[in-house]
């Protein structure tokens, strides 16, 4: 049978430092919904990686007196680490220092030149190093860069420029045409508003004040720009060709269905990615998204505020469930999060360890003290179960439906929303008291039957963003019945045995 093909990517990661919390928070998104899309049967195909070249980074080489080559190395080895600790499940990590992204690269370059896309000019404008960007003097605030609140420079340099305004009016047409290209809805108002509508100017695509870049195979002094670089990874990591046949693995998984990045870079992903498709006459992504930011005690991240949370030093402390958890669930789908350790100590506390680990601790501990751990159901039903089956029953549904739109936190709550209805399942059939009455000992094997199936269809679900801890239930509950097509009620296998309860997420 073949499977209905999911392409998604993250923006890759900057090498010019390790990649803070905020940045975690955008591959941890990604790996939810790769997990959950392969959970629904999906062949998936999703990249992440690094983007290695820049002033930035050849100042910062120069600074720590290695080779800019050994300072991406260093750095892409940094990103790819926290990747991993994270648990993130991308099938392919990518660098645009690899010698066939630079080869294609150059061949784009070469055809959009051919084509008269790109022509020679010089530049004059205000720069920002760090954030590689050039500004107009109505764009800076207060003097400074925009982005960054960083100095700029007046930048005076031959260069190559894309003509962006020959394209303007195609896009907004595309744009407006294809209403579901750009999510969440204020983020495609902003880009039409404030960059489209009021007329594209060119763009700046090649650099001659620095060295670290992937040179222009017609004229040696000028190293091909960011954009046409670190923008096509999506397609040259596939194995896309300009000048003979594309791969098969691009022609399976082309177009991208989802595009997810920081919404501080939409305007490169939404204005510059799709005329530079378009240009080459190659289908746009199906979507891009420009997911919020996580801001550290409602103010955003950065080196020079000095307060950078990292997610490996959390994971050490709370584990990396915990630190998922946090992230996919308490990040709106439109709307920037917040982090504090309290904040997540709260949710750890109250969501984890009291809602689903002790849920699992008790009903695994009472199959156990009253069952000798042997699952059994009689199907002795009441009116109470009525509504804890009504909602399990439901459940896939609904977590189907906010996945598919991309409201995560939604999906997630909508999980433990049933793991609370477990436990009140608990308190109004208290089996405690059934197992006083041994003429209700069938009623018993079934509160406990109907528990045990209700934590295997959570846990299922949970699996996307929870899965060392789903791994663990499934061996605690010694199921084998874990896969989406397991997922309705009654599927628990009856004779077999439960594991011993341990703690899942200890209380802080």
């Amino acid at each position: 049978m073949n499977k209905e093909k999911y392409y998604i990517s993250t923006a890759i990661a900057y090498t010019s430092a390790k990649p803070h919390l905020g940045n975690t928070y955008e591959i941890v998104l990604a790996d939810a919904i790769a997990r959950y899309k392969r959970l629904r049967g999906f062949d998936v195909y999703f990249q992440t990686g690094t983007d290695e070249h820049g002033e930035k980074i050849e100042n910062k080489a120069k600074e720590a007196n290695v080779t800019p080559q050994e300072y991406v190395d260093n750095i892409a080895s940094e990103i790819k680490k926290i990747w991993d600790v994270m648990n993130t499940s991308y099938d392919k990590f990518v660098r645009t220092t690899n010698k066939e992204h630079e080869r294609v690269v150059q061949d784009i370059f070469k055809k959009f030149y051919d084509q008269g896309d790109i022509y020679k000019g010089e530049y004059e404008g205000l720069y920002c190093t760090p954030c590689e960007s050039f500004w107009t003097e109505s764009q800076l605030v207060d003097g400074k860069c925009p982005d960054c609140g960083g100095e700029v420079h007046i930048t005076r340099e031959e260069a190559y420029f894309f003509k962006m305004s020959k394209y303007s009016k195609w896009l907004e047409d595309y744009i407006e045409s294809h209403p579901d290209f750009i999510d969440p809805e204020p983020r495609k108002n902003e880009i039409m508003n404030n960059f489209i509508k009021p007329g594209l100017k060119d763009l700046c695509v090649s650099r001659t004040s620095f060295k670290w870049g992937i040179p222009v195979t017609f004229d040696d002094k000028h190293v091909i720009y960011v954009w046409i670089d670190a923008l096509s990874n999506y397609i040259t990591f596939l194995g896309y060709e300009v000048n003979s046949d594309s791969s098969e693995e691009f022609k399976k998984y082309w177009p991208a269905d989802l595009h997810l990045i920081g919404k501080d870079i939409l305007r490169f992903h939404t204005i510059y990615w799709p005329i530079m498709l378009h240009a080459l006459g190659v289908e746009l992504p199906k979507k891009v998204f420009g997911h919020p930011w996580l801001l550290f005690a409602e103010d955003k991240m950065s080196k020079s505020k000095g307060n950078i949370v990292y997610a490996d030093d959390l994971v050490e402390k709370y584990g990396v469930d915990a630190v998922r958890y946090y992230l996919l669930h308490e990040i709106p789908f439109a709307s920037d999060g917040n982090f504090t350790t309290e904040l997540l100590e709260n949710s750890i506390n109250g969501n984890l360890a009291n809602n689903y680990g002790n849920l699992v601790n008790r009903t695994v501990a009472m199959v156990n003290k009253y069952f000798d751990g042997v699952v059994n159901n009689p199907n002795v039903t009441e009116e109470v179960d009525k509504s804890l089956i009504e909602s399990l029953t439901n459940l896939p549904k609904i977590v189907d439906e906010k996945m598919n739109t991309y409201h995560v936190s939604d999906a997630l709550e909508a999980i433990f929303e049933t793991l609370r209805l477990c436990n009140k399942y608990i308190d109004d059939t208290m089996p405690w008291a059934l197992a006083k009455d041994d003429t209700k000992k069938d009623r018993l094997a079934t509160v406990l039957y109907n528990l045990l199936d209700a934590i295997r269809i959570c846990t299922i679900l949970l699996s996307a963003f929870l899965p060392e801890t789903s791994e663990k239930v499934f061996k605690e509950l010694n199921t084998k019945k874990t896969s989406y097509d397991d997922i309705s009620c009654g599927n628990m296998e009856v004779g077999n045995s439960v594991g011993q309860a341990e703690v899942l997420f200890a209380r802080i």
